[in-house]
């Protein structure tokens, strides 16, 4: 098992630490946190979300990449998630990379342990990143998304989806909850 840091890091100190370790981890001012354990229906929704979320980009062609979780979003020097998925657009990160710098799309993926914390903390902190326009929280259990998307200067629109198509533009692309 891996233990965790006892002191603060900055994110490039994190993204060190965390290179090569087993598990997941989130970085939130300056500590570090393990990620719980994922329940079979989390990893069957994430898996729907980058086959939906990779038709979309290549039906319309566009220069976007679709990358799984795993990938780290710097909110601030000492804070970086790990989104359960995410869409950048533009040239590709190199093969080394440990961070995407300009994520377009961010979707968390909720479980028994993590629902406050993508709703609350995650959420304000996506949107600090200039990037993210789109912010899509997921509920495994139902069909449920929330769809947090930046408006006009400071405003956040949020529209909620129990079925139908969800628009996600910029950068054009749509997803189906079924």
């Amino acid at each position: 098992m891996t233990a965790l840091p006892q002191h603060k890091m900055t994110v490039d100190e994190y993204l060190v630490w965390a290179e090569g370790r087993p598990g997941r981890f989130s970085l939130h001012e300056g500590n570090v946190y393990a990620e719980a354990p994922q329940r079979a229906v989390h990893a069957r929704v994430k898996l729907a979300i980058h086959v939906a979320l990779i038709g979309a980009v290549r039906t319309r062609g566009l220069p976007c990449h679709v990358m799984p979780d795993g990938m780290t979003v710097r909110i601030s020097d000492a804070t970086a998630y790990e989104p359960d998925a995410l869409v950048y657009c533009g040239a590709e990160v190199p093969p080394s990379a440990l961070e995407v710098p300009n994520p377009m799309i961010v979707v968390e993926v909720l479980s028994p342990s993590s629902q406050r914390i993508d709703a609350l903390i995650k959420l304000p902190g996506y949107f600090r990143v200039p990037s993210i326009i789109h912010y899509l929280i997921v509920d495994p259990d139902q069909p449920l998304v929330i769809h947090h998307a930046r408006g006009s200067e400071d405003t956040i629109i949020t529209r909620i989806f129990h079925a139908g198509t969800i628009p996600l533009a910029p950068p054009g692309i749509e997803l189906s909850l079924v």
